[in-house]
């Protein structure tokens, strides 16, 4: 498995990146379920031919060995002084509870590639439902627009899993993306601490942003949030004047990209800095994620997050 320690970060994916799958090919598979394995079987596979072993060098205790285990993780010292097989434990082998909550606002039905904001963002949160599965954690799902519109509980049965899948098939028909009422909700819904990642294009009034995240780490949740941005809304790359319609506010506007490039990407830039800027401030991770992006490197920050978040959490204890 890989040491995410050993690596620079996503960059150093990213030399490699002609391993990854395409996402326009990935998005051609039409069974959300099958696309979200392919990516996670992908990735572990990548993972177990890295030279790199286990996500963290530390573990916490040690359990007795049982027919399946990974034989790589005996302690062969161990067994030499008690002629008995044991496993290290590692630190992140704790089970999780996990909610996903996906934006299902007509905002995400955008998309300048074959496919949407909306598929990528249901895609990247089957991905994660699959590999936090796979991994024995509870996985529960809040799909939600200007109010919440589907709700399961966090569940690692069989057959939840499906259910989950399903809900995420469902196309965004909500109108604006209001967060206040459905964190809220969320808030008021999910009493016991867990992880909540957020996914969303964070379209929404920065002026009420940290108020609305502020629900959600109150609760002591911990939260991750992925602003999921078709790549035109990030560069503006339109070349000739067009007619832009505002699916949430139904207006319609005429625009000149050449005279509006400059402003757009200025106020683009604002806000999503002060987005990132609130995130940090609340200790909520925080990820950037382009429709063009290949999932497995939204996967990577999900897990580096993860571990990096845990040696925060264990400095302190120490300290």
């Amino acid at each position: 498995m890989l040491n995410l320690d050993s690596m620079r970060g996503p960059d150093a994916l990213e030399t490699k990146s002609a391993s990854f799958i395409n996402p326009q090919a990935l998005m051609a598979i039409r069974n959300l379920e099958l696309r979200a394995r392919v990516v996670v079987e992908g990735f572990l596979n990548g993972m177990h031919r890295s030279p790199y072993h286990g996500f963290s060098v530390e573990f916490t205790e040690y359990r007795q060995y049982s027919p399946g285990d990974d034989p790589r993780y005996l302690d062969w010292r161990l067994y030499a002084r008690t002629d008995r097989y044991y496993i290290k434990k590692f630190e992140d082998e704790t089970n999780l509870r996990c909610h996903l909550l996906v934006d299902n606002s007509r905002s995400m039905s955008y998309g300048s590639l074959p496919y949407s904001k909306a598929i990528y963002a249901n895609t990247l949160a089957a991905t994660l439902a699959y590999f936090l599965y796979l991994q024995g954690d509870a996985i529960g799902l809040l799909t939600f627009d200007a109010q919440v519109r589907e709700y399961l509980p966090a569940r690692n049965r069989t057959g939840h899993l499906r259910h989950l899948m399903l809900a995420l098939e469902k196309p965004p028909e909500g109108t604006a993306t209001d967060l206040s009422a459905p964190l809220k909700r969320a808030a008021e819904v999910l009493r016991k601490r867990g992880l909540l990642v957020l996914i969303t294009d964070l379209l929404a009034p920065i002026e009420t942003l940290e108020k609305n995240l502020t629900l959600l780490t109150a609760s002591g949740h911990e939260v991750e949030v992925f602003q999921t941005l078709d790549p035109t809304e990030l560069n503006f790359r339109f070349e000739k004047a067009v007619l832009f319609h505002d699916i949430e506010s139904g207006r319609d506007l005429y625009v000149d990209p050449a005279a509006a490039r400059k402003h757009y990407l200025q106020k683009m830039e604002t806000h999503n800095t002060a987005a990132k800027a609130i995130c940090q401030k609340l200790g909520i991770g925080y990820s950037c994620v382009p429709t063009d992006r290949p999932m497995e490197l939204a996967l990577f920050d999900f897990l580096r997050e993860r571990m990096h978040r845990g040696k925060k959490i264990k400095r302190a204890e120490r300290a």
